[in-house]
């Protein structure tokens, strides 16, 4: 039998938005503008110093269906030698996919490995998913995993997949492959959550439960989840961590009433942010991020996602006193130094 391939250290993982070049610089094309790695690095570099575990490069947030083949391998290759160089060799890059194809899917896995990448986010097939069996499903994850180059993660997000829905029991089966290490599981159905991270049936220190809802944190890290693939940790990395942090370090000792009310606060915290994130997705996290921390454009991503809030201030003004406070909670937690 082959041997199992490791799942990523756990810990807070960030889907990282891919940053384009701002209006008014030289190369600004308003069709595709090209990549502003700069600023790449500049908020790569601020979540690992936040405590986050490593970064998701090209998946939903990272707008992947949007990118070409060279600038799929720019952008990895420029954030891992950015790690390294800033000495974070230790933090992974999981490189998303999202084809539905299988030997494009391969090749994808292939020269994400070839710019640095060490595992793979591989998004389900959902173009068909209304006549797609479970069957189908497994089959089409065990072909990826069978040839995949990487250790390979299933990425479960019924909203970007026609509604693509991987049961329970198919989650089982594909568990005890020994290439596929873990999922990122991006729907709020926590009994189905509740019953891959709890299961029996499978080996947990093989393949590792991702809730991709920070929302979700603390009930799934209780039902035995790992951690968080979470947009939210990309506007406050220290917030995010520091709730994961405290649910092992309680668990550790023995959790007390004390601790859980401090969870059940930050949680309640956490999912105020994530309100925003849930509504408006990378246009809603590129917003914030270039409001509270000066990073990036305010106008989104490329087409049909260009152009930001469509009702600028108006919207914003919705979430400020909320991100204000988030960014002041930020800042206390930065200021105790724990995460970096």
């Amino acid at each position: 039998m082959a041997s199992k391939a490791s799942p990523p250290p756990a810990g807070i993982y960030v889907p990282v938005p891919t940053f384009w070049a701002k209006e008014g610089t030289s190369n600004y094309d308003p069709v595709s503008p090209p990549l502003d790695l700069e600023t790449q690095t500049e908020h790569s570099l601020f979540l690992v110093k936040g405590g986050i575990k490593g970064l998701v490069i090209l998946g939903s947030t990272g707008e992947a269906i949007f990118t070409t083949t060279k600038e799929r391998t720019e952008l990895i290759s420029s954030q891992r030698k950015a790690l390294d160089d800033a000495g974070y060799k230790d933090r992974p890059i999981i490189a998303g996919t999202a084809t539905q194809q299988i030997d494009d899917t391969l090749q994808i896995i292939e020269e994400s490995k070839a710019a640095g990448a060490e595992y793979a986010m591989v998004l389900g097939p959902g173009y068909f998913a209304p006549a797609t069996s479970q069957n189908g499903i497994q089959l089409w994850f065990e072909a990826v995993a069978n040839k995949s180059v990487l250790p390979v993660m299933i990425y479960h997000y019924p909203g970007v997949t026609n509604n693509l829905y991987i049961s329970p029991a198919t989650f089982e089966k594909l568990a005890a492959h020994p290439n596929i290490v873990g999922t990122k599981l991006s729907h709020g159905i926590i009994d189905d959550q509740t019953l891959i991270a709890a299961s029996p049936r499978i080996d947990h220190d093989h393949f590792y439960v991702f809730t991709g809802m920070g929302q979700n944190l603390l009930p799934v890290l209780a039902i035995g989840g790992v951690a968080a693939i979470d947009g939210l940790a990309g506007i406050f990395p220290r917030i995010v961590v520091r709730l994961f942090t405290m649910f092992n370090d309680s668990a550790a000792k023995g959790i007390t009433q004390k601790d859980m009310q401090a969870m059940r606060d930050l949680q309640f915290r956490i999912c105020e942010g994530e309100k925003l994130v849930a509504a408006f997705g990378v246009v809603g996290i590129k917003e914030a991020i270039a409001r509270l921390w000066g990073m990036g454009s305010r106008t989104g991503g490329r087409l049909p996602l260009a152009g930001g809030f469509q009702e600028g201030e108006k919207e914003w003004n919705k979430w400020a006193e909320t991100f204000q406070g988030l960014k002041e909670l930020e800042e206390k937690f930065k200021s105790e130094g724990k995460e970096s």
